[in-house]
């Protein structure tokens, strides 16, 4: 086992990840850009080091910096949480060639299942339903006019590179689609260093279905069940639930033994995401790999009782996975808001600045990852992700109206937060009664 880990993040995850192992006496080195000198997991880890100014190229992204406070630091291990350098394979290359141990799967694993465009085509050797769409990626409008007119619109083209919403474009007809090659193109060079794009058919009413697996090196695996991320806006997920209103028994075991088959088949190991999309009658779609820890692992942690950021640093250390398939339980539901530092009245802008008058929910069944305090600046330069409220209750209805509780104890002032604007939602029948997909936001803010 690890004596010291580095974590190569920032925020709530880095804090998620020092508990983690101080839990295993493990002992931890924080980085800090200078805009997080005063951050909670600078002053919770056992070290810490300043690796750069405080925009994110220069410090959270700059290998170099970090290889070297691990090395400072006698550290054994990184662990890079989510975002970052979680899904880049050169930074994990770099640590395998510096003799230290990625938390996470391999960099060659990590570039097979970071290229959309190729994950799409082993899929589809597999067997595993993909959705109707280009073989690879496609180097030019007329090259996607062709591939539409044969499977018909609408279309998505999407980055190869990369995720997040950014390089992603729906286009309805010819004219939209040669506007949007361009502007995703341009998105996906900006976002992500590759301006490869590759397009499919777009599901006008899909729900965004993920399972949460995990593999060892010894060739193990188990999945966790799927969490319910269709509650999104501009493709990024506001509200998880795990387990999902709309997956019955027989779904929840074809989407699981299809998640391992996908981890089999490019040798994963580590903790490790599948999402699918589901249309109206249930079909399902691989959509994509990704090779990290989740925001949203909380919910799963809650229904399982199992800690995955423990389990990751047992895998990455050796271990064999401690169960089977069969001791994964499935127990109550569990329901997680992302709290943003954005305005909702404003178009959700980022809203950075100084808290103050913060109160914290808490009670039962009740859980909140956060690196906020009275008085903590919120810096303009990362992402508005400032916490997540995360709850359980024996059943869907039960998380819902504890949410909405929690939600009402939330209490903060310096900054503008998404939680009155999740209040609303938890009022709202359709989302009550599980009736929702994708575009369920659009909807819900056009009802206003």
């Amino acid at each position: 086992m690890f004596n010291k880990i580095l974590i190569a993040n920032r925020g709530e995850i880095a804090l998620r990840i020092i508990r983690a192992c101080k839990e295993m006496d493990i002992r931890t080195v924080a980085v800090f850009s200078e805009a997080d000198r005063d951050s909670l997991h600078v002053r919770y880890a056992d070290e810490a080091f300043n690796i750069g100014p405080p925009l994110a190229r220069k410090s959270y992204l700059n290998f170099d910096n970090i290889i070297k406070a691990a090395k400072d630091a006698k550290a054994e291990a990184i662990h890079p949480g989510y975002g970052f350098l979680a899904e880049n394979d050169a930074f994990a290359k770099t640590c395998e060639e510096n003799d230290l141990t990625f938390i996470g799967p391999s960099a060659d694993c990590i570039a097979r299942a970071g290229n959309k465009s190729q994950a799409r085509k082993m899929m589809s050797n597999l067997g595993v339903p993909v959705i109707p769409g280009s073989d690879g990626d496609i180097s030019s409008a007329e090259q996607a006019s062709e591939i539409s007119e044969n499977i018909g619109f609408p279309v998505i083209l999407k980055a190869s590179g990369g995720g997040g919403g950014r390089g992603m474009r729906i286009a309805r007809d010819q004219k939209e689609l040669i506007e949007a090659f361009a502007i995703a193109s341009g998105e996906a060079r900006a976002g992500f260093g590759n301006p490869d794009l590759y397009l499919e058919k777009y599901i006008v009413k899909p729900r965004h279905i993920e399972v949460q697996l995990f593999g060892d090196t010894q060739g193990n695996y188990v999945h966790m069940n799927e969490r319910e991320c269709s509650i999104q806006m501009r493709y990024q997920k506001l509200i998880e639930e795990a387990p999902s209103p709309l997956v019955d028994k027989e779904l929840r075991k074809k989407l699981g033994s299809t998640a391992i088959l996908i981890a089999q088949s490019i040798g994963y190991f580590n903790a490790g995401t599948i999402e699918f999309l589901i249309d109206d009658q249930k079909n399902y779609y691989f959509m994509e790999v990704n090779a990290r820890i989740q925001v949203e692992h909380p919910v799963t942690e809650l229904i399982t009782g199992i800690d995955l950021v423990q389990q990751q640093i047992l895998v990455a250390a050796g271990e064999k996975l401690p169960f089977k398939q069969e001791d994964i339980s499935l127990d109550g539901w569990s329901i997680e808001c992302r709290i943003n530092a954005s305005d909702p009245d404003n178009n959700f802008l980022p809203s950075p600045g100084t808290i103050s008058d913060l109160v914290l929910p808490g009670g039962p069944g009740v859980r909140m990852d956060t690196h906020i305090y009275n008085s903590c600046e919120i810096s303009p330069f990362y992402d508005s992700l400032i916490g997540k409220l995360i709850v359980w209750g024996q059943d869907r209805d039960m998380a819902v109206k504890r949410m909405r509780r929690a939600l009402s104890e939330f209490q903060i002032n310096g900054i503008q937060v998404t939680v009155p604007f999740y209040l609303k939602i938890f009022q709202d029948q359709d989302f009550i009664d599980g009736n929702f997909d994708t575009h369920f936001i659009s909807r819900f803010l056009n009802k206003g």
